[in-house]
């Protein structure tokens, strides 16, 4: 394998014979080498690119792997290799061979609220039945981590007490489904299902599958894998980092590796060339504690006199974020080197907080991201009605910010739209025929036994005085649900639909839609919501500075729009790239799972609190203490040569005392009393 420089056990791994091959990579042991090896020994053994697939956690892995391989071999063969996550495997495959419109969960769960909530429950217990969002949820969790079960079997054993409502969430999932299929939308589970199902109807499409982070696979995933039935698997993983259970993940996938195929081999990496001894020799007395699957013994190879992990205690909550930032601000180091990692997402405010305090500028991972925040959501589905007039999600996701609109009434506005146009939206909003009604009465709902309100319609010129001339008597504002706010919130919507129809760049069409009347009420609506005092009062002053967050992170989604000249491209782009984004530069804020494959010179763990990490409320939900400390071993070994573990005694807020985290004591870092 040339130019490639691999340690003995490395050069082992990735010259396996072909087969069924497991390999166990610690933290820091060069795995994404032995990964780019594999791919090359691959190569030179004669396999085409075309034959090798290469899964993923991240896009930014796979893209990390193949350029890697185009520099030892040539860009052509990198780029024929099918690289990169489960889903974007799936949908590039499906996106070739079928018409599909991809939609993140934020999106589809719009359209399924608009269905659920129309549901009455008439049989009752002492338990609530799920909300929405909540039934949307489990199912996704379902989904991921059923193996034989279907949703009643799983869900009568996971919460008996719901047993009563099956048949009415079943009838919502029907619905739900049979719209996803109409319109052509898929979300991240269906792109897994839809591809099982594709890859089991061929035979051996690749002559080996490598599977990163293997240990992380759920259920759903690994029938995939199952489904394309490689001659050849090499899986790289490593059990003691298995942290996504709460998705579905399953340990016993990689622990039962040998099991499902007996004549697997087993290779072991050892050496750790990323942090220091002292913060390996942590690393491994907290992770001995937990049950060994597979045996190893990390050997360090970085040399040199570092600094041991140190714990920093604090008498106050917010004192400890103050003091962090302090140290961070005093460090001298590069900062975008220096990582705070959290395990609840309510911490990393306060640290976020006290770093502004100081100047100090941060990017944040792991909260609510850039892409799932109202505004750039809201944006991102206005190009995509402008792009697809069929994406029913993105019009009621649009249209449900109007006064007194809301999900469900922007549905029945999307589909009198579609009857006024004769199945073309646009002539339905700009041009609609008169002579149709455009709103059918409702029929009965014969699972429920229940009847639907039914529609006496109003006259559509009720509004007119209010509206612009092109848009008045229309005949969606014969709706009777609509109020004035509403009808003058839906002109305002066809003024910037009819200006900006024609337009083909994405960016001069983010221009357009900032420029118009309907986002200005929208955006100022926001930044009054997120300015609101406990007692309801406005702060004026709040309200300026969210406007100004809003607008500056429209500017930075057009700024990312330059890249594309096709809106189409662009918006698959930022869908499949959302959840790896973060923005900016500065102190890394981020919670363990976002940590996941990273590595920085500096690391401080903070809230290490019983209670708060390990999160005993997890814990009592059907998590493990197993799953929590895996959790602080991937933690720790995102350092290289400073780790810092913090906790403090109280609250004084909340007015609560703390006790340190059972870690500190497994660590050795504090001493029973």
């Amino acid at each position: 394998m040339k130019n490639l420089q691999l340690n003995t056990e490395q050069k082992s791994a990735a010259t396996a014979p072909m087969g069924h091959n497991l390999i166990i990579a610690s933290a820091g042991t060069g795995k994404t080498s032995t990964i780019v090896g594999r791919i090359a020994y691959l190569l030179e053994s004669g396999i085409s690119p075309k034959e090798i697939l290469l899964l993923t956690f991240t896009n930014k892995a796979s893209v990390e792997m193949i350029e890697r391989v185009a520099k030892i071999f040539s860009k052509k063969d990198a780029k024929e290799i099918e690289s990169g996550t489960f889903h974007a495997v799936a949908y590039r495959y499906l996106k070739e061979h079928f018409k599909i419109s991809l939609k993140q969960p934020r999106e589809l769960k719009i359209l399924f609220k608009s269905i659920a909530e129309k549901r009455i429950y008439l049989q009752r217990n002492n338990t609530q039945p799920y909300s929405a969002q909540y039934l949307y949820d489990i199912h996704s969790l379902y989904l991921n981590s059923q193996k034989k079960q279907n949703f009643e079997q799983w869900l009568i054993k996971k919460s008996p007490e719901q047993a009563i409502y099956i048949p009415i969430y079943e009838d919502i999932f029907y619905e739900f489904s049979v719209l996803k299929k109409t319109y052509g939308y898929a979300d991240y589970n269906d792109l897994l299902i839809l591809y099982k199902e594709e890859m089991s109807k061929q035979t051996n499409p690749y002559q080996e599958v490598l599977c990163d982070e293997y240990q992380d696979t759920n259920p759903l995933q690994d029938s995939v894998i199952n489904a394309i039935n490689p001659p050849s698997l090499f899986c790289v993983g490593d059990y003691d980092q298995s942290i996504y259970a709460f998705n579905g993940a399953d340990i016993s996938i990689i622990s039962n590796f040998t099991q499902k195929y007996p004549n697997a081999n087993v290779f072991t990496l050892k050496k750790n060339y990323r942090s220091s001894y002292a913060i390996l020799d942590l690393a491994n007395k907290i992770i001995q504690k937990n049950e060994r699957i597979y045996e190893k013994n990390l050997e360090v190879v970085k040399k040199g006199d570092y600094t041991p992990p140190k714990l920093l205690v604090y008498d106050e909550l917010f004192l400890q974020y103050q003091g962090i930032a302090q140290k961070i601000a005093t460090s001298n180091y590069n900062l975008d080197d220096i990582a705070v990692i959290f395990r609840n997402n309510a911490s990393a405010d306060g640290c976020e907080a006290s770093l502004r305090e100081l100047g100090i500028p941060s990017r944040r991972k792991g909260g609510i991201s850039f892409f799932d925040t109202k505004e750039i959501s809201l944006m991102l589905d206005i190009c995509s009605l402008f792009y697809n007039s069929k994406d029913m999600m993105a019009y009621i996701h649009t249209l449900s910010y109007g006064n007194g609109i809301g999900n469900s009434i922007a549905k029945e506005i999307y589909e009198s739209l579609d009857i006024l146009g004769e199945h073309n939206i646009k002539n339905g909003l700009l041009s609609p025929n008169k002579n149709i009604k455009p709103y059918p009465s409702k029929s009965k709902n014969i699972q429920l036994g229940l009847f639907d309100d039914f529609f006496t319609l109003q006259s559509s010129a009720r509004f007119d005085d209010y509206l612009p001339h092109k848009f008045r008597s229309h005949p969606i504002l014969s709706h009777p649900k609509l109020n004035k706010e509403g009808a003058i919130f839906l002109g305002n919507f066809f003024d910037m639909y009819e200006q900006s129809h024609h337009i083909q760049s994405p960016t001069e069409l983010i221009k357009k839609i900032q420029q118009s009347s309907f986002l200005k009420v929208i955006i100022e609506n926001l930044s009054k919501e997120r300015a609101k005092n406990k007692d309801g009062t406005l702060n004026e002053n709040t309200r300026i500075q969210a406007l100004d967050k809003i607008n500056r992170k429209i500017t930075l989604l057009k700024d990312l729009s330059k890249n594309y000249n096709n809106i189409g491209r662009f918006l698959n782009a930022m869908i499949l790239g959302s959840s790896e984004a973060s923005e900016g530069s500065g102190v890394n804020l981020l919670s363990i799972h976002s940590s996941k494959g990273l590595e920085f010179r500096d690391v401080y763990i903070i809230d290490l609190m019983d209670g708060r990490f390990p999160n005993r409320k997890l814990i009592s939900k059907g998590g493990s203490i197993e799953e929590e400390r895996r959790l602080f071993y991937v933690a720790i070994t995102r350092a290289k040569e400073n780790l810092y573990l913090s906790y403090a005694k109280k609250d004084a807020i909340k007015n609560f005392d703390y006790e340190a985290s059972i870690f500190l004591y497994e660590a050795g870092l504090l001493k029973p009393s």
